[in-house]
């Protein structure tokens, strides 16, 4: 099957020498153990995400895919796109929450994608963003149907799975992406009842940046259907102060950025249940 590229904003990166490199951290914030394999934790974390967390560990690294798709910086605005959440209208130094996993449907051998996902950023000016965003996705163009654990950087500009963590319909996780203040930004799992870090960035965004929470549907433009999306929920979603880093529930004291389709789309509608803190995305009825 040949695919054309979605070059309003993605590109296919260049083959790596070998199926199977892994991807390097940027920044490795001090020595951790690796991760036991585990499962999904079924109680709330305990303590905040850090190096020094009880049982902190870090992930086994993500392997590099061949057919592997990269965002381009600049607007997501392909016929098949939707993108459903909202965004902080003013600068935090991280987001955590956590996130239902569901069965998208997404059909192999696609660039069909169903993503939840946090993500924190910078407008670098003249048409560069930068950014680090974590969460889950299922893809068609690898993965064979499952839903993995994922990160994306604009260090590397790769999708980076980590399929050490077997997820499943209706799993939900906890998510966390911060800074604590040194331009390093991190991204954190809640698994096996530790805190697991899937990876540091040193990132051209500074001690605070923007934020968002959504959830991403994008139909393969060469192939367009209406996929099937289960109701896919949020919930505890909370940020980190600027200044001194305390946690707060975003709520709807903070300013915050929707509209356009971050609420509905033709096909797919978001429940604010209660803002911003807790919602969901589906399907819209007919």
């Amino acid at each position: 099957m040949k695919f054309r590229s979605l070059a309003r904003w993605c590109a296919l990166t260049g083959l790596v020498a070998a199926l199977g490199v892994a991807v390097p951290a940027t920044a490795a914030p001090g020595k951790l153990p690796t991760c036991k394999t585990g499962s999904a934790s079924t109680k709330a974390p305990t303590s905040a995400p850090s190096t020094k967390a009880p049982k902190a560990c870090r992930a086994t690294p993500p392997r590099v895919e061949l057919g592997r798709m990269s965002r381009a910086a600049g607007a997501r605005t392909t016929a098949g796109y939707h993108h459903l959440g909202a965004g902080t209208a003013g600068v935090w130094r991280g987001v955590y929450g956590r996130m239902q996993v569901v069965n998208g449907a997404v059909r192999p051998g696609t660039y069909d994608f169903l993503a939840s996902r946090f993500l924190v950023k910078r407008d670098l000016g003249g048409g560069k963003l930068a950014w680090l965003e974590a969460g889950w996705a299922e893809t068609g163009w690898s993965g064979k149907g499952r839903q993995r654990i994922y990160t994306f950087n604009t260090n590397t500009n790769t999708w980076q799975f980590y399929d050490q963590y077997k997820l499943k319909s209706g799993s939900r996780v906890w998510i966390d992406v911060h800074t604590d203040g040194d331009n390093v930004w991190q991204a954190w799992l809640w698994w096996n009842d530790s805190w697991n870090l899937l990876t540091t960035q040193k990132l051209p965004i500074g001690s605070s940046a923007y934020v968002e929470q959504y959830v991403e549907v994008h139909v393969d433009e060469d192939n367009p259907v209406s996929l099937r999306v289960p109701r896919a929920e949020v919930d505890n979603v909370k940020l980190r102060d600027p200044g001194d880093g305390d946690i707060r529930y975003w709520r709807s004291d903070v300013a915050t950025v929707t509209g356009g389709n971050t609420q509905r789309s033709s096909e797919y509608c978001l429940d604010w249940v209660n803002q911003f803190d807790t919602w969901s995305v589906e399907g819209c009825n007919p």
